[in-house]
């Protein structure tokens, strides 16, 4: 039984402690207690004795002093075999089956009682009384598996005996091997081992022994000899030098999966130790998470008979309210006791690479694979693990990736959970229309695939539950309690729906302003900030990037000195390590904002400088963060109190799913005892943001139409490239199962489904990505569409369609004359076009980088469209006649970015160099790096771009990490930057083999600014990637010696 009183609590905060509690869950009556007795398999006799709880040495034959004590044991023996010997046809070893499967079964129940005072214990007996119950029922037939587990599991002394009468018997008309298996199946009917699966079926098995076979095999000693023999070698056997407590630990974890795994399948709402898992992942949690206790909607959640009968599931909750812990749960139970892969799909790349560093050394411990889809990692298809288990970890883009490479190749049904965090996202933009295709084929083409979605910003429900065939569930539960206020002026009100206009008064604030401050700060923000921080911590939200630096550097500006003493050496060290990440160069914002604690956050900064500051803040050592909405939704950093500058993200006014996701941040669960937002608003903006407060979440409605590119026509090709859907008729079929499909009559107006879905194919067909012919009156057709090789390419390089004939041309082009002196040309073909529309070239600059160029890059100006000239004309401010693409000249500008940046390798440095932020460069490498590895799988399904394969393979690597050579294999470890592999390099950890051996006691004293627990992730990461590349291997190795199933062909015959 399940222990499901165990609820999560996160061992207690330095700075404060949260404490639950709830009711205990009465256990289930399935469930027998520790004390209860064994069943006896016969009604006659005496009651079996209370089992004594010995300690890890009890004495094996329980209350006897030797088997010579009981002279009553001896007697039966002989009576028996006696009696039974004068029958010739009688089975004498069935008398000795009856008088072990008796008496030896006393001594197993006293072994078994002893073993069973593990509070562990309770569902493992449930699990041998439920065996039991099998083996009354069953009406017999050997098992050949329980058998030889069974055989393993035997003392040496009877194994002798068995081996002893085999040699007897090698005379006889029945096998040794076959005779063997017959008496261990007939006289070890009703023993057990204790690490043998209690889902094995047991049943009342017979012997066939022939009466000369049987004359050979006893005739040698009686059985009172045997069982003198046996228990005297049972008792005298040698033991491994093995502790008895880590012995029994290894029984009931392998006990415990057996368990879970069959109460899993068999859907039963009793589901063992821990949830159908074993205690070891409870143990997991607290050691790894400091979790302790699971709160009671999430007991509830996990005990769902939706969830029992693998059903879909949509579960919402506030932010921090544990949802996560929830799907984890969920996604071991399919990883270990139904044995399938499970896809996780995230919103962004930092917080897939948060979880891989999360649950990498749950894999390590538990067995399975993590795996990393994102950016320009990932394989297609992933490769088919023979052995463990993987987890996918995926973004929306290579989650959807994934998904087709698995429908492709026939394996989607190795797929049994997809679990979908952010669920609402279904409704914003591209990413939504590619979340939504990605559900919507895999409920089409698996019916054994079972989706889990969550959210804490969900409305019309009700669409997103007939689309994925859902159940749900929803709770307003919240760990801490959350105090929402608005400030007007310097009064501060309390958020409150109930009444007339939305707010209450609470308080006017307590501070006093100069005239000269008042100027500077009329939002009061420093009043504000400086009631929780230094000693708690504090977020502000501000609308677009300048604002947070103006903010943060503001506040440090007018904060006491006595901020600077807080924490101060560790300030420090967080400045010397920025100066290291930037290799010299620190920002002036930052180096004046840090000592006091206070610092931004936003895209501006690069990825190392952004990954020490959410460290630095999770740690104490800052206090207060300026950042913008995109925080929001990333990575997880809680606060106090958190600050809504102004109700404005960039321009535009605050959504509500958008103020819930900001304020959200505000308490988290073992963090903080309280939590509080404060909205600032202005005297215009009052009825807007009285209209946000008391206005119900945002619809999700499907994006499909609006993103027709990414949306409906690449949903439209993708079908008939993996043969989902090849017929308008089919498409329209599939095309009901969709979330517009559900919306359809809210959405297309103007046009009905069908009209819609002709339109598109159409306009593939034009494109030459279909062939085929769409007829004009009957929108369900049944005339066969196939896909050309260009549309296999662009869906299988999830090219968005905009720019797939552009791409193709492109290459095409640079096949008649690629300048490979550089890499300038391959940068160029690789440089996202959808970058173009933020970039204004700087003239000059532009002027420069193309002088330094050589000879032959110069060429490649040339080739792609750009001319010397026109350079020349712009950089000096002259009229331009020619017309030239300026989404080409725009292009080149960023390839020049890039390729400088690849050369030097040092963001701040191109930052400088081209007048730009660095945190643009970054964000400019990122997207190059992954649109590589679109077009290099673009290149592989055409045959024409065979050269471009090898090329760019080695170019997207180049791309994702941007680092000398020696560096790259420690870089791809998750959470491990540039800067820290140069620190893991220089310490002599060079290669994965040596990170993943490392300790990471070690490591935290060899390498500066790391913590135990960022070591000890590094490490399980390193593990985890390194297991994944063995494994790899290991299945390479195994499929070439795989003997083929046709090998006994005709000229194996020959001599």
């Amino acid at each position: 039984m399940a222990e499901p009183s165990l609820a999560v609590r996160r061992k207690a905060h330095s700075r404060s402690v949260c404490k639950r509690s709830r009711a205990p869950v009465q256990p289930s009556a399935v469930c027998s207690p520790v004390a209860r007795k064994r069943p006896s398999f016969r009604s006659e006799g005496p009651p079996a004795e209370t089992p004594c709880n010995n300690d890890s040495e009890e004495d094996m034959f329980g209350d006897y002093d030797s088997f010579c004590g009981n002279d009553s044991l001896l007697a039966d023996v002989d009576d028996i075999e006696c009696k039974y010997l004068r029958d010739k046809n009688t089975d004498i070893k069935s008398a000795g089956e009856i008088l072990l499967g008796n008496h030896q079964l006393g001594i197993h129940q006293k072994k078994q009682d002893n073993f069973s005072t593990s509070e562990d214990m309770v569902v493992l007996k449930a699990g041998k009384e439920d065996a039991l119950q099998m083996n009354e029922n069953d009406p017999g037939g050997s098992n050949q598996e329980l058998t030889d587990s069974l055989l393993d599991d035997l003392p040496s002394s009877q194994l002798l005996y068995f081996e002893k009468m085999d040699e007897l018997s090698s005379g006889s008309r029945i096998s040794p091997v076959k005779e063997r298996n017959k008496c261990v199946n007939s006289s070890l009917d009703k023993i057990r081992s204790p690490s043998s699966c209690p889902d094995a079926e047991h049943g009342n098995r017979r012997t066939d022994f022939s009466s000369d076979s049987k004359c050979d095999l006893f005739k040698t000693e009686s059985l009172k000899d045997h069982l003198k023999s046996a228990m005297t070698g049972n008792a005298k056997a040698q033991t491994l030098q093995v502790s008895k407590t880590k012995q029994l630990k290894e029984a009931v974890l392998s006990k415990e999966i057996c368990v879970a795994r069959k109460t899993i399948e068999s859907s039963s709402v009793d589901i063992g130790p821990f949830y159908g898992l074993p205690s070891k992942v409870k143990d997991l949690f607290r050691q790894f998470r400091g979790i302790e206790t699971l709160y009671e909607w999430q007991h509830d959640c996990l005990m769902l008979e939706s969830l029992q009968q693998r059903k879909n599931l949509i579960y919402s909750l506030p932010t921090s309210g544990g949802k996560t812990l929830v799907a984890e749960i969920i996604i071991l139970q399919e990883l270990l006791c139904r044995q399938k892969d499970v896809l996780m799909i995230l919103p962004y790349v930092a917080i897939v690479q948060e979880k891989i560093r999360g649950l990498s050394s749950f894999g390590v411990e538990l067995g399975f694979l993590v795996e990393e889809y994102a950016g320009s990692k990932g394989r297609f298809p992933p490769i088919k693990r023979r052995i463990k288990k993987s987890l996918y970890i995926a973004t929306i883009e290579k989650g959807h990736a994934l998904v087709n490479s698995l429908v492709e190749t026939g394996r989607i049904d190795d797929l049994g959970l997809v679990v979908v965090d952010e669920l609402h996202m279904l409704g914003e933009g591209s990413r939504g229309a590619t979340l939504e295709i990605t559900l919507a084929k895999i409920l089409y083409t698996s019916k054994s695939t079972q989706i889990i979605g969550m959210s804490a910003t969900l409305n019309n429900v009700g669409d997103l539950q007939k689309f994925l065939q859902a159940e749900y569930y929803t709770n307003n539960f919240r760990p801490v309690e959350l105090m929402e206020y608005v400030k007007i002026r310097d009064t501060i009100y309390t958020v409150d729906s109930k009444t007339e206009n939305g707010f209450t008064f609470s308080r006017v604030l307590n501070f006093k302003y100069s005239s000269n401050l008042e100027k500077t700060d009329p939002d009061h923000i420093i009043a504000l900030v400086t009631e929780v921080i230094p000693k708690y911590s504090c977020l502000i939200f501000c609308p677009t990037k300048k604002n947070c630096e103006n903010v943060a550097s503001m506040v440090c500006k007018y904060l006491k000195k006595e901020f600077r003493a807080h924490r101060e050496k560790e300030k420090r060290d967080l400045v010397k390590n920025l100066k290291h990440i930037g290799n010299g160069s620190v920002c002036p914002i930052l180096k004046q904002t840090i000592p006091f604690g206070v610092a931004y956050h936003h895209s501006g900064l690069t990825n190392d400088e952004r990954k020490s500051i959410e460290e630095a803040y999770s740690a104490g050592v800052l206090c207060l963060l300026a950042c913008t909405a995109t925080l929001a939704a990333g990575v997880n950093l809680p606060a106090r109190r958190v600050i809504l500058r102004a109700p404005y993200v960039a321009n535009d006014f605050l959504k509500k799913n958008q103020y819930k996701q900001m304020i959200g941040r505000a308490g988290r669960a073992g963090i903080d005892s309280a939590g509080e937002s404060i909205l600032i608003v202005q005297e215009k903006d009052k009825h807007l943001v009285r209209d946000l407060i008391n206005s119900p979440l945002e619809n999700c409605y499907s994006n499909l139409l609006l993103e027709l590119t990414k949306g409906m026509q690449s949903l439209l090709l993708s079908l008939v490239g993996l043969k989902i859907a090849v017929t308008p008729e089919e498409v329209n079929n599939f095309m009901c199962s969709t979330l517009l499909g559900v919306q359809q009559q809210l959405l297309s107006k103007d046009k009905s489904l069908s009209e819609i879905i002709k339109d598109g194919l159409e306009n593939l067909i034009e494109k030459g990505l279909l062939k085929g012919r769409i007829s004009e009156k009957d929108h369900n057709s049944k005339c066969t569409l196939t896909i050309t090789p260009l549309g296999k390419a662009t869906y299988k390089g999830s090219v968005d369609l905009a720019y797939c004939n552009l791409l193709y041309r492109e290459l095409k082009k640079g096949l008649e004359g690629l300048v490979l002196e550089s890499n300038l040309h391959l940068l160029y073909l690789t440089t996202p076009y959808d970058t173009t529309f933020s970039c204004n070239p700087d003239w000059m600059i532009y002027l420069r980088q193309f002088n330094q160029l050589s000879a032959a890059e110069q060429k490649v100006v040339d080739i792609v469209g750009v001319p010397e000239s026109f350079i020349i004309k712009k950089a000096s401010g002259q009229a331009i006649r020619k017309n030239v693409d300026s989404a080409v000249v725009k292009r080149l500008y960023l390839t020049f970015i890039l390729y400088t940046l690849l050369k030097e390798t040092n963001i701040w440095s191109v930052s400088e160099k081209f007048n730009v932020s660095r945190g643009h460069v970054q964000n400019l490498l990122n997207s190059a790096a992954s649109f590589a590895s679109c077009v290099l799988h673009f290149c592989e399904e055409l045959e024409e771009f065979w050269v471009y394969k090898a090329l760019l393979t080695e170019l997207t690597k180049q791309l994702t990490y941007c680092v000398k050579t020696e560096l790259i294999p420690l870089m791809e470890v998750a959470g491990v930057l540039e800067a820290r592999a140069k620190q893991l390099y220089n310490a002599g950890y060079k290669t994965l083999a040596h990170l993943a051996s490392a300790n990471p006691e070690t490591l935290v004293k060899t390498i500066e600014h790391l913590s135990q627990r960022q070591a000890k992730q590094i490490v399980s990461s390193a593990k985890m990637l390194l297991s994944e590349k063995a494994e790899a291997l290991q299945e390479e190795v195994e499929e070439l010696l795989k003997v083929p199933a046709d090998a006994q062909g005709p000229t194996d015959q020959l001599p």
